[in-house]
């Protein structure tokens, strides 16, 4: 037989040698093919267009009629149409089938193990199913006949399409999932509204949220590597330093400046998967509403205790004061009488006039008692506190200037007037007066007691502000300084009713009076007073006086 006459032995070798290497150069092409595909979703996580370009090399490849990818969708059991050779599939509607479809290619190869060859409607079919790791990822629809391959190498070589093509989209489907995971931490991260910082052992800032870097006033990127303890408070700065390798989460509160607020701070060790500290993570909520609330709450619960205080004593002193009030003014009458008429008192006058004296001190005692108690019936009018304290100044003139104190004051022209009793509140200033006149009256260097009159909470009230040059009052005494019978001074000097009946004066008007220490070490006593209705009111020009 002639060795080039059509199936003698040397020409099948020929052939044979020819289809291999056809399905060699094949192999690597898929093999090109998939790296191709991977390198391109990697870099622009967009698996669409990185499949139809696939699709479009491997059918020409193949020189078949069309090449299409169906990824599945696990949740709602579907395979949807993700890439195709066919630029008219590929820009049309995304088409989906169902799983469960017996007549759909795309779902008959998503249960098979390996390739398989199908007729559909005259027309060569194969599907190979795309597999991951424990789990179906879709099917690969190559559609008409191979040019120059047989089916059974054509089936070879979807096994190596499939199996590589399935790599590199479990791969991108993972990379996403974890970058989706992210995402989602990084979201979370940030709509934390507490400020979170972590560091490294030195406190170099390493990662932080979106609420740290926006009360820092400052972009993310420039935070990170400076010390965390140029970005808060010393205060903070020291408490996170201060803490040991072994400590676990420490928690305080902490006026921060730097940070502006009040914050619960939380610092706990971040530890590797070793066990070995690597930094330190801060969480800080700013908690400045809360401890304003509980400020004004406990402010409340202080002035509610006061008046519960006074109320209780009250009705205890009203009875004492006037059983003692009759006969004191008796014995006040008699003496006079005794003084001014009796020739034999004439050589005891002058220790009548002393008991006289000591009997109108226990007078004026029992008269601030019935004050107190609120005995007095309070006579409503609209009057100017500036006159008030005018009056009040006036009736400590002399006593003022022997002591040598220089008295201040201050009137803004817009200060409304308030709806009150007089006398009663004359009596309230007086007695401020009075405690900052003994205040500073033995202090050596400057004497002065400043006041300043003027609209506060936008005219809804009016707030005087006594101010002393004294040394202030001390801490242990300020939160008693309105209790009734509570006093600083020696026996017989005073009885503590001063401030308390002020306090009730002030409280009965519907003010509020409130006394703190001053930066310059002198102690400030405030009253609001509500402002009276608008009316007409005289204008007056703002000064400074002194008396």
């Amino acid at each position: 037989m002639d060795p080039l006459t059509p199936g003698a032995p040397e020409h099948r070798l020929v052939d044979d040698l020819a289809r291999l290497t056809r399905e060699r150069a094949a192999r690597e092409r898929i093999q090109e093919l998939c790296l191709a595909f991977s390198r391109g979703v990697s870099a622009t996580l967009a698996i669409g267009p990185a499949l139809d370009t696939f699709c479009r090399d491997t059918n020409a490849l193949f020189d078949t009629a069309r090449v299409s990818v169906w990824l599945h969708h696990r949740r709602p059991r579907e395979l949807v149409l993700t890439g195709s050779s066919d630029p008219s599939l590929a820009l049309a509607p995304a088409q989906r089938v169902s799983t469960e479809d017996p007549t759909a290619a795309p779902a008959r190869g998503l249960r098979l193990t390996g390739p398989l060859v199908v007729a559909e409607e005259s027309r060569q079919v194969l599907v190979a199913p795309l597999r991951g790791w424990r789990r179906a990822l879709g099917t690969v629809v190559i559609e008409g006949r191979a040019g120059g391959l047989d089916v059974e190498p054509l089936t070879a070589l979807a096994v190596e399409l499939s199996r590589q093509l399935s790599i590199g989209i479990e791969n991108i489907q993972l990379l996403e999932e974890v970058l989706r995971q992210r995402r989602l931490l990084e979201n979370t991260f940030n709509s934390i509204v507490d400020l979170v910082v972590v560091t490294d052992n030195a406190l170099r800032v390493v990662q932080m949220n979106e609420a740290f870097a926006g009360r820092a006033g400052t972009s993310r990127a420039e935070l990170l590597e400076r010390p965390l303890t140029d970005l808060v408070g010393r205060e903070m700065a020291e408490w996170i330093t201060a803490g040991g390798a072994g400590d676990g989460a420490r928690t305080r509160e902490i006026d921060d400046q730097t940070l502006g607020g009040i914050y619960a701070a939380t610092v706990t060790r971040l530890i590797d998967e070793d066990g070995e500290p690597v930094g330190h993570v801060l969480v800080a909520r700013d908690i400045s509403a809360q401890a304003l609330l509980e400020a004004e709450r406990e402010a409340l619960r202080s002035r509610l205790a006061q008046s519960e205080r006074l109320a209780s004593l009250g009705q205890f002193v009203a009875g004492i004061a006037h059983e003692m009030n009759n006969p004191l003014q008796g014995v006040l009458g008699h003496l006079e009488l005794l003084m001014e008429t009796s020739a034999e008192a004439k050589p005891l006058r002058a220790d009548l006039r002393r008991i006289y004296q000591e009997g109108e001190r226990a007078a004026k005692i029992v008269r601030d008692l019935l004050v107190f108690t609120g005995s007095r019936r309070m006579a409503r009018q609209r009057i100017r506190i500036d006159r008030v304290i005018a009056r009040a100044l006036t009736s400590r003139r002399a006593a003022l200037g022997r002591a040598g104190i220089d008295v201040v004051r201050r009137v803004d022209a817009s200060v409304p007037w308030v709806s009150g009793d007089a006398l009663l509140l004359q009596q309230a200033f007086l007695n401020v007066l009075i405690n900052a006149e003994h205040a500073i009256a033995t202090r050596d260097g400057t004497r002065q007691i400043q006041i300043d009159i003027g609209p506060a909470d936008d005219g809804a009230m009016v707030r005087t502000t006594i101010r002393d040059s004294g040394t202030g009052i001390s801490n242990d005494v300020l939160p008693h300084i309105f209790d009734p019978f509570f006093t600083t001074k020696e026996v017989g000097q005073g009885i503590g009713l001063g401030l308390a009946i002020t306090y009730g004066i002030v409280q009965e008007h519907g003010g509020v009076i409130t006394a703190a220490n001053t930066a310059e070490g002198g102690a400030a006593f405030t009253i609001d007073l509500p402002a009276a209705a608008a009316a007409a009111r005289p204008s007056r020009t703002p000064g400074r006086a002194r008396v």
